[in-house]
């Protein structure tokens, strides 16, 4: 029986960037990773799907792309089967909210160094959002700024589907994780819009920040 401990896991990891050298200096970041196994790396949402990009993989996506671009690039990205995390020179309140709910499980300004940047990757790979510090602050204020007024109050299985469904996961999904009907998670999730007042994922992830339910 071989005494050798079992290698540790690799996280697949692609990119969509259309700038050369910001490319350049992300696939030398992410190389250089020692738990890090770098794929497809593409200009473009049409020329990376027709790479052989492995599903489930974590994809670092810019916004501004030729073709398909912006929201419609990370719901495109995310129905290929992959962890979309954008990192975008564009990162005011409309380009977050839109990404996320588009499905995106990050956001990060492309002024993030490096060691957040893989912080985001790993925390994304174990099927959890990321969102940082100074983004999450601005999505909680305009939440704040939006339904200020009483507390809410969520029941822990309500917590489960809200954390769960902010985080990128289908109904189906939800159903499955939490061993739950499809519908009785629909009933959820109305019982979560009446007491937020949110209908859209964008405000779900905002009450899910603000409420400490996205680590």
């Amino acid at each position: 029986m071989s005494d050798e401990a079992p290698s540790p896991r690799r996280i697949k990891v692609g990119v969509i960037e259309d700038h050369p050298l910001y490319r350049y200096a992300l696939s030398r970041v992410l190389t250089e990773a020692p738990d890090i196994e770098l794929g497809a790396v593409a200009d473009s949402v049409a020329r990376f799907a027709v790479q052989d990009q492995p599903p489930g993989s974590v994809v670092v996506l810019d916004l501004k792309l030729r073709g398909v671009q912006d929201a419609a690039a990370v719901l495109e990205v995310g129905q290929m089967g992959h962890k979309v995390l954008v990192v975008s020179a564009h990162a005011e309140q409309p380009e977050v909210l839109g990404a996320m709910q588009a499905g995106a499980k990050g956001f990060l300004s492309k002024d993030v160094d490096g060691d957040e940047l893989l912080r985001a990757i790993r925390t994304i790979a174990d099927d959890n959002a990321y969102v940082s510090p100074t983004l999450a602050g601005m999505i909680i204020q305009d939440s704040e700024e939006r339904h200020a007024g009483p507390k809410i109050v969520l029941s822990e299985r309500e917590k489960q589907v809200l954390r769960l469904v902010a985080a990128g996961e289908r109904d189906v999904d939800v159903a499955e994780i939490l061993n739950i009907s499809v519908r009785t998670v629909r009933s959820y999730l109305d019982r979560i819009r009446d007491k937020t007042g949110e209908r859209r994922r964008a405000g779900f992830v905002r009450v899910a920040i603000r409420e400490g339910l996205l680590r």
